[in-house]
């Protein structure tokens, strides 16, 4: 290669670049058939992966198993960007959106075991300005709630509050974030809930107010706690809250279909991720890549600890991936799937999911494709990133997870 350094082209030198930087493995290594796992059954998810590619669905993606404690898979297709033709690599960089909010579970119960506050706390008790919060009737006025709003409505979205897309808390373009965390809190009780707190799971802004919450336990602000006591530890050094200068080549750019075919850029947010943003959302504000969030994974099937470190209670993360809905609102849902207190869907009837899963399989996905499901009974991690919006063009997960369903051996 040295002799042809004078006309290496710029994607050339990317790929150099990218080759020279490879992340280090996110767990110990191990061949797919010394955890039970058939390497060709996984290769046939790789050709899947590479078949979207070739079809023009998406432009690249990452995607790792892991099972107990071992790396079994870790594989990149495409490219991040089309027009530069930067590799898709493992250290390749991601909007998780809505994965965001399993790890600002993660922070909020670490101060709950530290007596910060208790679930059934109202969430008045630390924001004041909640206890002025009203509830809107379908007449078109509004009164005051049946209860107060507590922490655990936050974490299982039963507080009554909406989703993000909602422009009644942005004051602006419904995915601004150019207002500081206290004035979200601010514009969010200004507006009526939807119902009453604790009648109904509804999608939502709570994990962007927990992230406030956690800022008023700590004394910390959001950003800082995360990595001082979550990501630092953990060793997750690219889960940030924006890409700095000498990062972005990572950053995979997000593709949308085209009207004739194939997928084109598209953007998503007012402030791009590649600018530090004044609203640190928890609910959908991170980037990340796949062995950063397979060690997240891994913490949480090994009960809060990765390599020595503990980060939560086996006994908290077990609360944390069980379903806490109560039955009438789980029934509302449809049966199959519950949610847990780590911003998770709880697998509860595997033969009515549309993909194959385990009773107990926990996990969450992202608005711009990004995926992760974890099997505690089968000690296993799987995690799937790519950017496209939509999320889940024709059906690449479904697809995705029945392949590494099907290389499990024993």
């Amino acid at each position: 290669m040295t002799s042809r350094v004078g006309v290496l082209t710029a994607a050339m030198l990317v790929v150099l670049m990218h080759a020279m930087s490879a992340a280090v493995d996110p767990l110990p290594r191990a061949t797919p058939e010394s955890v039970g796992l058939q390497a060709a059954k996984l290769a046939e998810a790789t050709a899947l992966l590479k078949q979207y590619v070739a079809d023009r669905k998406i432009a690249g993606a990452v995607a790792g198993v892991a099972r107990g404690g071992k790396l079994a898979y870790l594989e990149a297709v495409g490219v991040q960007d089309l027009a530069s033709r930067a590799p898709m690599t493992d250290r390749s960089l991601f909007r998780i959106y809505s994965m965001t909010k399993s790890i600002t579970a993660v922070a909020v119960m670490m101060l709950q075991e530290e007596g910060r506050f208790r679930l059934d706390d109202p969430v008045s008790k630390y924001l004041p300005e909640f206890k002025n919060v009203s509830v809107a009737t379908s007449e078109g006025g509004v009164r005051p709630p049946s209860r107060e709003m507590t922490i655990e409505d936050l974490l299982i979205h039963t507080s009554g509050l909406n989703h993000r897309t909602s422009e009644e808390y942005r004051r602006a373009k419904v995915r601004s974030r150019s207002m500081t965390l206290p004035q979200f809190v601010t514009n969010v009780v200004r507006v009526p809930l939807m119902e009453d707190p604790g009648t109904r799971y509804r999608y939502s802004e709570s994990p962007t107010v927990l992230g406030r919450l956690v800022e008023i336990w700590s004394g910390r602000p959001f950003d800082v706690f995360l990595k001082e006591r979550v990501l630092g530890p953990l060793g997750m050094p690219d889960t940030v809250f924006w890409v700095a200068p000498e990062a972005r080549d990572r950053l995979a750019t997000v593709y949308a279909p085209a009207p004739g075919g194939g997928i084109v850029p598209v953007e998503l947010e007012d402030v791009p991720f590649t600018e530090r943003p004044i609203l640190l959302e928890g609910a959908v504000g991170l980037v990340s890549t796949v062995p950063d969030y397979l060690r997240f994974s891994q913490m949480l099937l090994n009960g809060g600890t990765l390599d020595a470190v503990r980060i939560l209670r086996p006994e908290t993360v077990a609360s944390m991936t069980a379903n806490r809905l109560a039955e009438p609102i789980l029934a509302a849902r449809g049966g199959a799937m519950g949610w847990g207190l780590a911003n998770v869907n709880v697998v509860l009837k595997p033969a009515a999911v549309n993909y194959p899963a385990n009773l107990g399989e926990f996990g969450w996905d992202g608005t711009a494709g990004t995926i992760f499901w974890v099997d505690p009974g089968l000690q296993m991690a799987t995690i799937l990133m790519t950017q496209s919006s939509p999320a889940n063009p024709d059906s690449l997960r479904q697809r995705f997870k029945t392949l590494v369903q099907q290389s499990i051996a024993q």
